[in-house]
């Protein structure tokens, strides 16, 4: 199996995905595994397809959540995706029941949750921007429970399953969303 062309899940996001908020955050997910896949010898081009079509279904399947994420894997292999990636895309959400065994699987899992971390970090400053956003400052607001709720930090400290310490991974992550800042609006 091969891994489907950037530009044709991109097409999808585009046609299934109305929110941009959610799109945004589908990029920023990307840019995150991508770079992941970099620092531990893996596939960017897999790792980015699981990261930028983890949260396809979201708005089609809405409040039923044990099957967001189910949803997209089957597009996934329609499209010939590896097996891998269907699974990684399932794994994230935890309402599907599919466990996040593998690195791929952490990994979304983890990028997942930081995306949404580092943009809310973003939000909060003057310029609502990444510009400014420190790897301290996301630090401190990881540490703050209280600050970004929704985010399952126990998800992002996963990291060290596959090999990262947290500092690393969120060095990673926000690296690589300024990277495509002017993309997510930030």
């Amino acid at each position: 199996m091969s891994v489907p062309p950037r530009e044709q899940i991109l097409a999808i996001v585009e046609a299934r995905v109305a929110g941009e908020n959610l799109r945004r955050h589908m990029l920023a997910t990307e840019a995150i595994m991508r770079a992941l896949a970099a620092r531990l010898g893996e596939d960017p081009d897999l790792w980015g397809l699981a990261g930028l079509a983890h949260d396809l279904d979201c708005e089609e399947t809405g409040d039923d959540f044990s099957r967001q994420g189910v949803v997209a894997a089957e597009t996934l292999r329609e499209l010939g995706a590896p097996e891998a990636v269907a699974h990684a895309v399932m794994a994230h959400n935890p309402a599907t029941g599919v466990a996040a065994e593998s690195v791929l699987d952490v990994a979304l899992l983890a990028s997942d949750q930081l995306s949404g971390l580092i943009t809310a970090a973003a939000l909060v400053r003057p310029g609502k921007d990444l510009a400014g956003v420190s790897l301290k400052s996301v630090r401190k607001r990881f540490r703050e429970s209280a600050f970004a709720r929704g985010v399952d930090r126990d998800a992002i400290v996963r990291c060290g399953e596959i090999g990262l310490e947290l500092d690393e991974l969120m060095g990673l992550g926000l690296a690589a969303m300024q990277g495509i800042a002017p993309q997510l609006g930030l």
